[in-house]
């Protein structure tokens, strides 16, 4: 877990590109680039990796979408970070799902595998002060309350640590 975390924060620092905090337009450019998670420090962020031709990254964009207009306003960032080869794939998903948090592509596959990203999706939640709390492997109903009662507790400042770092 330390390991992860140092690992993790080696890429926050050594990232050459920073994100911009703002969201560009659903049908807008798909930006190349890195993740700095300093930009995000106070906040709690959901960093989701997700891909166009995965079927659980479709189901997953519309409750992204609900997650991100009901705790914004409490301190939730949304990264979602694409590995399409192709931006034209990334761009007639996010046409088709249409959502207003931020999305960058990861054109180079450096965060997917600075990220060691085993699953599609795979989604991280990283408390105000910067530690990943919790990392989820897929998009399955079952977890969603899961991820969502995290989430909750991360804002609420009392992130769930059941393992504090778990696969699921």
């Amino acid at each position: 877990m330390i390991l992860q975390r140092n690992r993790l924060k080696r890429l926050y620092l050594s990232s050459l590109v920073v994100l911009c905090g703002q969201a560009a337009a659903a049908a807008g450019p798909l930006p190349d680039g890195a993740l700095d998670l300093d930009d995000y420090r106070g906040q709690v962020v959901l960093v989701h990796f997700w891909a166009s031709w995965s079927a659980p990254c479709r189901r997953s964009f519309p409750w992204l979408a609900a997650m991100h207009d009901r705790y914004a306003g409490q301190g939730l960032v949304i990264v979602a970070v694409n590995e399409d080869d192709a931006a034209t794939a990334a761009r007639a998903f996010l046409e088709e799902f249409p959502v207003s948090f931020t999305r960058i592509r990861d054109a180079n596959g450096e965060l997917f595998d600075a990220w060691d990203i085993v699953a599609m999706p795979s989604s991280y939640v990283i408390d105000r002060g910067g530690q990943v709390v919790a990392r989820y492997l897929g998009f399955k109903p079952a977890q969603v309350a899961e991820l969502e009662a995290t989430v909750r507790g991360a804002l609420a400042g009392k992130p769930e640590r059941a393992g504090a770092y778990t696969s699921r």
